[in-house]
């Protein structure tokens, strides 16, 4: 008998093994998910039953109508949308700028980025909060409450790592490729937006998609500053006497779909662009 050969076989029937644990253990929280949101609150709480004893849709129904679901599902798409354009189109640029043009700074700038990551985010909170009542006190520019104001503090939260993604993956691509085409007569804009920009394509769309996903499940910056988003209004769901587990997991469903969509249309470039970025010239 071919020992090695046996050995190689029940290792990997020992790894096939662990990686079917690993993802039975990884999606069963989604499968409880979707099996409760069919399910009475009653029922959540008293029946240790996988399945439900009967099918029912009310929850879905429900959920429309006891907070407005509509409302939060509408200003988590404006927030979480108008967010990820302009993280990613302010992180392509500078990303270029960062890998490809020295100047006086440009490492401190690059390590001063990545370090603003290091602290946790809700030691911003409390100064966040004051600041945007200063402004309201001294321009009259209402920031807690709005939309916009959100978008502003996710802007500042998610635009360094992004910028850091898009540094590395602008400098995974050959420099010869920019120089032959500024030779042909193009501008540096030109090669940018010619050349860097389609090579570019998977990791800005992986930052994209990273911005968006982010954003869409944030839930203390939203809750504090009193915007009506995704999270804020699932969080409703959890009251001082009666939890209505039901709803709440009929409302995770409803919003996992679009993450869910995104991510299956995307996930090619998602997942080359996350891996080619990481090999620098």
């Amino acid at each position: 008998m071919n020992w090695p050969r046996v050995r190689k076989f029940l290792y990997r029937r020992l790894a096939d093994l662990l990686l079917i644990f690993i993802i039975i253990i990884t999606l069963f929280p989604i499968f409880w998910m979707v099996s409760a949101s069919f399910k009475t609150n009653q029922e959540i709480v008293s029946s240790k039953a996988l399945l439900p004893e009967r099918w029912q849709i009310q929850n879905y129904l429900d959920l429309w109508r006891t907070v407005n679901f509509g409302t939060y599902f509408r200003n988590s798409l404006i927030v979480c949308g108008t967010t990820m354009v302009i993280v990613t189109v302010l992180a392509t640029f500078s990303g270029y700028a960062l890998s490809r043009f020295r100047f006086p700074g440009a490492d401190l700038f690059g390590l001063a980025v990545l370090g603003t990551q290091l602290i946790p985010g809700i030691m911003f909170l409390l100064p966040l909060y004051q600041i945007y009542v200063f402004i309201k006190n001294t321009f009259g520019i209402q920031l807690i409450g709005t939309n916009y104001g959100l978008i502003i503090l996710y802007t500042g939260f998610y635009l360094p790592l992004s910028l850091w993604i898009l540094r590395g993956f602008f400098a995974s691509i050959p420099r010869d490729l920019e120089d032959a085409a500024l030779v042909d007569g193009c501008t540096q804009f030109g090669a940018f937006w010619r050349i860097m920009l389609p090579l570019a394509t998977p990791g800005i769309v992986a930052t994209a998609i990273y911005v968006f996903l982010t954003a869409w499940d944030e839930l203390l910056f939203a809750w504090v500053l009193d915007v009506r988003t995704i999270p804020v209004g699932i969080r409703l769901y959890v009251g001082q006497y009666v939890n209505r587990f039901d709803l709440m997991s009929a409302a995770s469903v409803v919003v996992t779909i679009p993450v869910l969509v995104i991510f299956f249309l995307m996930q090619r470039q998602m997942i080359s662009g996350l891996t080619a970025g990481a090999v620098k010239e």
